[in-house]
């Protein structure tokens, strides 16, 4: 029986959380400029790729002045000099691959970066709040959307951070959704609680549906020997086994994690909501990865996690369609989990095996982007991670909050599970016509 929250039960609210009811966690309309003091910045940021590949852009980032960050006002100034000073930094430490990495990062590249990052709580090392979040700008009034700035990659690294984007922006229902699913199992609303969880379960699908993008606007071969690297960290990577010292804040080295997917707040908001519990190891690279988040989304996952039990509610209603909406958001999440170790397969796995293949036989010549690639990356993923093994850990952690259904009332749920994500549709067809 359905109760209303006391006073002393402040309805669960995304307000608290900067999430937008529109965009997620995705940063809505990023600025595409900073102050004219900081232009230096964006003139070099904003030609990276070019200055990468003339192996010159070490050199112009030694000549950049040391600016002051106390003219950036706003977050969203802070987020966009961030992400500048990012692909700055990954720049200068990856211009040369694995075999010439730097040991220090220069005083006038360091510091504001330091400041900056301080000021948003956020690591000093490209993130995908980043990369994704706050790296897009619509490219005309129809939606179509483009990079801010990019990395080398060409059309692949564009399309490997575009359709990232487009699985933040299919998890928007979903992500509206969990304070109706918190606020239901307060006042015992068995109804509400249902609704929501079938609202979860569609976007979930969507999210897998945007992913399968990736084959369409990412090449294997381009992301394995060309744009891995980039996204790289210097925390349990041999090419950087001593870490990077930041000039001008301290002598000694510090580690950073690359860029993941763990680095989402999307799945750990899903895991907490259903009460997904992973292994030791897996956890602990889990909830190192919430660093990495802006700070106000930590704290939502953290405080989901505080909330009653989902799964413990759905036991005690025993209600046929309210188990089968919460065991179809499970089925959903696994999907999700096992399509992704899919992707990864396809665009690190695969690859790395012919790379290997190919420096057994001594001949690059007929697959030289595979080739190349840096071989510290081998086995693990850009965040450090011995990355198949952690997704298949991860996926079966999932499966073990399922409970148990009668096939008839699944088949209840999954009918009436209609998609709303009108948003999502609208830029998948943006993508399926090349025009992002």
């Amino acid at each position: 029986m359905a109760t209303t929250l006391t006073d002393s039960q402040k309805p669960f609210s995304l307000d608290p959380y900067h999430v937008s009811d529109v965009f997620g966690f995705i940063l809505p309309a990023p600025l595409t400029e900073l102050p004219p003091y900081y232009q230096p910045w964006m003139d070099i940021a904003q030609h990276v790729t070019e200055l990468i590949y003339s192996h010159t852009l070490r050199s112009h980032i030694l000549k950049m002045p040391l600016l002051n960050t106390r003219f950036l006002e706003s977050h969203r100034e802070l987020r966009l000099a961030h992400l500048a000073l990012s692909v700055m930094t990954m720049g200068y430490v990856w211009q040369e691959g694995e075999n010439d990495t730097v040991k220090i990062l220069p005083r006038n590249l360091a510091v504001p970066y330091w400041k900056v990052s301080q000021r948003l709580g956020l690591p000093p090392i490209l993130t995908h709040a980043d990369a994704v979040l706050a790296n897009w700008k619509k490219r005309d009034p129809h939606g179509n959307l483009e990079l801010l700035v990019t990395l080398p990659g060409g059309d692949s690294v564009r399309g490997f951070f575009m359709v990232t984007l487009l699985v933040e922006l299919a998890a928007v229902p979903a992500i509206k959704s969990i304070p109706l699913v918190i606020n239901g199992v307060q006042c015992g609303d068995a109804e509400t609680v249902t609704r929501a969880l079938e609202e979860i379960s569609q976007a979930m699908e969507g999210m897998t549906d945007a992913l399968k993008l990736m084959h369409a606007y990412v090449k294997p071969d381009v992301f394995y020997g060309i744009i891995r690297i980039y996204l790289s960290g210097w925390k349990d990577n041999s090419s950087m086994p001593a870490g990077l010292v930041y000039e001008g804040i301290q002598a000694e080295p510090m580690e950073y994690s690359g860029g993941s997917a763990a680095q989402s707040s999307l799945l750990h908001c899903f895991d907490e909501l259903l009460g997904v519990k992973h292994e030791e190891n897996c956890g602990a690279f889990l909830t190192r990865m919430r660093n990495y988040m802006p700070s106000s989304h930590k704290h939502l996952i953290q405080d989901i996690s505080l909330q009653p039990s989902l799964r413990g509610f759905v036991q005690q209603e025993a209600s046929e369609l309210l188990t089968a909406a919460f065991q179809l958001c499970v089925t959903k999440l696994m999907a999700l989990r096992s399509y992704h170790i899919n992707v990864v397969s396809c665009f690190i796995t695969i690859p790395a095996a012919r790379a290997r293949q190919l420096r057994r036989q001594g001949n690059s010549s007929q697959e030289e982007t595979v080739s190349r690639a840096p071989t510290a990356l081998e086995e693990t993923g850009t965040g450090g991670s011995g990355i198949m093994s952690f997704l298949k850990t991860v996926r079966d952690r999932t499966r073990d909050v399922s409970l148990p259904l009668d096939n008839r009332a699944m088949q209840k749920s999954t009918n009436g599970a209609q998609p709303q994500n009108t948003q999502y549709t609208t830029h998948q067809t943006h993508l399926q016509s090349n025009t992002f």
